[in-house]
This record gives C-alpha cells, structure tokens and sequence, in this order.
C-alpha cells in the first residue's frame, strides 16, 4: 500500500497531530509530504492519502489547500481512500467548529475518493461544524486550546481505526 501524509509542515499544531498520527501509525512507508510542495499527480499515485488542515478563520480551508482544490476537482480519485484530520477550537470558533476536515472531505468525495476515518462528535461541544455528518465528523479533529489532554487517546482511536478499515 502507498500511503502520504500531507499537511503544511509551517502549521504547528497541525504538525503535532501528523507526528502523533505517525508515531500512532506505524507504518513505516508512510510518506510525510509539505502541502505546499505536491501535486495532484503524486497525491493521485496513492492508495491512502491521509490530510490534515486547521479551520482557518470563519471555518475556511487553509490557503495553501485552496490552491489544490481547482486541480483534484479535476482529478478522479476514485481508487483513493482519504483520511482527514484537523485542529479547531470548539470554545473560540463554536459556530464553524473543524469545517476545514468537512471541506476537504467535500472536495475529495466529489472527486470520487473514499472517506474513511470518521469519528464520533460525542465528547465536543459546538454549535455547527462542516465536518459533522449526522453524529459523526469527517474525520479526526482535535482541539489543541481546550482538550489538548484528549488528543493523544484521540489519535490513538483514530489510528486503531484508520488501520481496521484499510484491512477491508
């Protein structure tokens, strides 16, 4: 299996959740890539993308994202699984709470890609999220300003759970 992780290695939280994430993994071939130095072509040439963005402002995708996004809703990603998973701040931004995970889940899924590595939205509390589909977000997201302490058991979930599900 060829498996990227992609995120922007200037973004420090986002940083710290990839590197649990990794640590969490295990997979030895998994490839750590900077957003801001891929192409669609080398993202298409992976069976598991694995994508990680904090909610930037009123719940935007980060912009080093937006510049991808006219190119993958070109691309077929059909034979792609996607995980996502992101940083938001329930408290501070309860209103758009993680909407960059559910965006970049929106982009990829009408690209034809898998979603998988959703997770329960049981233990936040926020007004409204992008990412939430019925009680489940889109991915993993973690809030570094108020339950930094969950993120390692959160990471650790989702990973467990990432796996389980490439063994499908």
């Amino acid at each position: 299996m060829k498996a990227t992780i992609i995120y922007s290695h200037k973004a420090i939280k986002t940083t710290k959740a990839a590197n649990l994430i990794k640590k969490s993994m295990g997979l030895k071939s998994l490839k750590d890539v900077d957003v801001d130095e891929i192409n669609v072509k080398v993202m298409k040439d992976n069976d598991l993308l694995i994508l990680g963005s904090p909610s930037w402002f009123d719940g935007e995708l980060a912009g080093y994202w937006d510049e991808l996004v006219p190119e993958i809703e070109d691309t077929d990603f059909s034979n792609t699984k996607i995980a996502i998973f992101g940083n938001g701040d329930q408290k501070g931004y309860p209103e758009n709470f993680g909407d960059a995970v559910g965006l970049l889940a929106e982009i990829f899924e009408s690209s034809g890609a898998t979603i998988i590595g959703k997770t329960s939205a049981k233990e936040y509390t926020f007004e409204s999220s992008k990412a939430l589909v019925g009680e489940e977000f889109t991915g993993l997201i973690l809030d570094f300003e108020n339950q930094r302490d969950m993120n390692g058991s959160r990471v650790e979930h989702w990973t467990k759970g990432l796996l389980e599900e490439l063994k499908k």
